[in-house]
């Protein structure tokens, strides 16, 4: 039969474990509530260093232009237009891309992400 192993702590040491996770289950309920639109550290580095947010989130998701055309059913050329800004995208597209990367149009569009 296996049982068990017990562990004793200080009652300060117990506090700060059960503060911690609930500092921790307070993060995972913010980042669930807000449906995505956070913006991964890599992210926004590279936009603060002028990339393009598609672009950049792309690269974060370690994908080429052609991989996220497949996986889109958007051609490469026109994810490249949007990805440079020569066009806006249309709204169907844009919710395709922003699903791939996962993310949201606002995300994508936002004056955060717009550099």
């Amino acid at each position: 039969m296996v049982r068990d192993a017990t562990v004793t702590l200080s009652q300060t040491a117990y506090d700060a474990l059960i503060a911690r996770n609930e500092e921790l289950e307070d993060r995972l309920a913010a980042i669930e509530a807000d449906g995505g639109s956070r913006i991964p550290h890599a992210v926004a580095l590279a936009i603060m260093r002028g990339e393009r947010p598609l672009a950049a989130f792309r690269n974060h998701r370690g994908l080429t232009l052609r991989a996220l055309a497949a996986e889109t059913g958007i051609a490469a050329s026109y994810l490249s237009e949007i990805e440079r800004g020569r066009k806006p995208g249309s709204a169907a597209a844009l919710i395709r891309i922003a699903a791939a990367l996962g993310t949201t149009v606002d995300v994508l569009l936002s004056d955060v992400a717009s550099g």
